[in-house]
């Protein structure tokens, strides 16, 4: 009978244990399960320096069509490129990525044309691009040029003194050149003053601050190419007078601009509060945090901006145009209409104090349908986007945000890959010494003397 019970009891206990390490591999089967379904990660970096920006985030789940991205390179170094790629394909189910070795491969590498290690390729259905490299700002740049195809040119003008396209120095815009061929852009320089009319092909045209008078012929042809349906990015600076360094008025480009419902003022804004001090720039470079709800700034509220040696403009709709304010400056910032003088010098009782507005975007209606209508976009300030300032910040997304909309490409409009944070610890004299000192006399003389006293009281 007692052996009966025994059996009984060590019968159901099995039952209960088999029970349990059932339901424990059914938990760690369905936690595995959803694991890799739903791929989460959390970066606690000071810069997120883990996450994949807003830009990204939008294209990739906003997909159509299924997407493959093959990285090509040796085995041992797949770990590398999945910590970024597996970012990406946890976003969609419609992007794949795939890890080959082309020595293991020979013949499929051939085939797909990879000449290199650590090729990426991207592809949808025939259509194909490639990374130029591992990094966010590659392959997320590719991946846009896969799915818009088509060519998008950006026409700078010249012949007026405008920032060069080629210039490398600190006011030339060959970054900005850089910057646009990685998001699918191509430029061209074209001059209005020996054929005064805009070529066809031209996706975006860029005024870049002219230091010269545009002739009327010049103007017309802006006005021409944006009221039948073009698009104009136009950096207007303050007609500065400093020695040698002098900007005209420029009267028929801003009587255009008029028109259209921004009036450029005759003044330079600077910025008082301090704040630019920060970041080692002074009152002629006013930042911007402050932004309206366009779709060009709508994502940029966390970012600041900065302007060198911008100018007011008043904002209002046009008979035909239909304008919005972008953003402006704080209101320590004051408006200054001497602008003969290096020296600055404020006087609170003549100069007009902020906040200002610096950027405005606007709509031509020219009576076609509502993707065909001209659009503008004017800045007070043609040295925002110059190689020594376009990487402060937002500079660099707000420029590019800027050419998506102006270009009808809104579904790009977001903040871009960051570039990597330099996060170096930079001491002087002073403080190397007081380290020093610390360090080796005062850490090391605390802690005898605290083993004295323990030894003292223990005696």
């Amino acid at each position: 009978m007692r052996t009966d019970w025994i059996k009984t009891r060590q019968t159901r206990y099995s039952g209960y244990l088999t029970v349990y390490i059932l339901v424990i591999l059914a938990i760690l089967s369905g936690v595995n399960w959803l694991a890799n379904r739903y791929n989460k990660s959390v970066d606690t970096t000071a810069n997120k320096r883990f996450s994949l920006s807003d830009q990204t985030d939008k294209v990739v789940k906003n997909l159509k069509q299924d997407v493959t991205i093959t990285y090509w390179d040796r085995t041992d170094r797949f770990p590398a490129a999945k910590d970024l790629l597996g970012r990406y394909s946890n976003l969609s189910s419609k992007l794949h990525v795939d890890y080959m070795d082309p020595f293991k491969k020979p013949v499929l590498a051939r085939a797909a044309g990879v000449k290199s290690e650590g090729t990426i390729i991207l592809a949808s259905g025939t259509k194909r691009q490639e990374a130029r490299s591992l990094s966010e700002e590659e392959v997320t740049g590719a991946l846009i040029r896969l799915l818009k195809g088509g060519e998008r040119k950006v026409c700078f003008v010249t012949g007026s003194g405008e920032h060069g396209l080629d210039e490398t120095g600190s006011r030339g815009y060959s970054k900005v050149k850089d910057l646009l061929g990685k998001n699918n852009y191509t430029t061209e320089t074209i001059s209005l003053l020996q054929k005064a009319e805009v070529p066809k092909d031209c996706t975006v045209l860029v005024v870049g601050g002219p230091k010269f008078d545009y002739p009327q012929p010049e103007v017309n042809a802006i006005k021409t190419y944006v009221e039948a349906g073009g698009r104009a990015l136009l950096l207007v600076d303050p007609p500065l007078q400093l020695g040698r360094d002098t900007i005209a008025d420029n009267p028929a480009l801003t009587a255009l601009l008029t028109g259209w419902g921004v009036t450029p003022q005759k003044d330079l804004v600077l910025d008082t509060s301090g704040v630019g001090q920060l970041f080692g720039l002074g009152p002629e470079v006013p930042l911007v945090t402050s932004y309206e709800s366009q779709a060009i700034v709508r994502d940029m509220k966390e970012m600041a901006t900065a302007f060198a040696l911008p100018r007011s403009l008043d904002v209002k709709n046009g008979d035909k145009t239909s304008v919005d304010k972008l953003f402006s400056t704080t209101s320590s910032s004051f408006a200054t209409n001497n602008l003969n003088s290096s020296r600055i010098a404020l006087d609170p009782a003549k100069d007009k104090k902020g906040p200002f507005v610096l950027g405005a975007a606007g709509t031509y209606n020219s009576g076609g349908a509502p993707g065909t209508q001209g659009r503008f976009v004017v800045v007070g300030s043609s040295d925002w986007i110059a190689n020594y300032i376009l990487g402060f910040q937002g500079n660099r997304d707000l420029f590019l945000n800027m050419m998506n909309w102006l270009s009808s490409d809104e579904d790009l409009i977001s903040i871009r890959p960051k570039e990597p944070e330099d996060r170096r610890l930079n001491l002087n004299r002073t403080q190397m010494s007081t380290i020093r000192t610390v360090s080796q006399f005062i850490i090391p003389i605390i802690i005898i003397i605290g083993g004295v006293l323990v030894w003292w009281r223990r005696r």
